[in-house]
């Protein structure tokens, strides 16, 4: 007898869509909900699409927004986003790309993401005396 075999990964396009949809949120309200939410006005309709189509696969910093704004485990997202990276030739986008294993991206901060300073920088020792 042979044992079940787990059920392929979710894929996050399909996930963010599921989410939204559930919401009954355009895709224009997806993007305003995340810009209000992490408080960047520059996140557009088309790039929400490209994440629900699979063209791109959002960095650290988005997938915790969309975690909080869709109301769906952090763990979840980058689990599905690990998923599509490896399925097929997406990249990841914006601050705090997807980070391979074992590494924490530096830099801006999300729900759930530490580092980098308070305005996004990285911290450097100085060199005065």
């Amino acid at each position: 007898m042979t044992p079940p075999t787990s059920p392929r990964p979710t894929q996050l396009g399909p996930l963010l869509a599921r989410r939204r949809l559930a919401r009954g949120w355009s895709q224009q309200r997806a993007a305003a909900e995340l810009c209000a939410a992490a408080g960047v006005p520059t996140l557009s309709r088309h790039e929400v699409s490209r994440w629900e189509r699979q063209r791109r696969v959002p960095g650290g910093f988005w997938l915790g927004w969309l975690a909080v704004v869709l109301d769906v485990p952090l763990v979840a997202l980058a689990e599905a986003a690990a998923a599509t990276c490896r399925a097929g030739s997406t990249r990841a986008t914006g601050p705090g790309r997807v980070p391979v294993a074992g590494t924490r991206p530096v830099g801006r901060t999300g729900p759930g993401r530490t580092g980098g300073t308070p305005h996004g920088g990285s911290a450097r020792a100085s060199a005065t005396s």
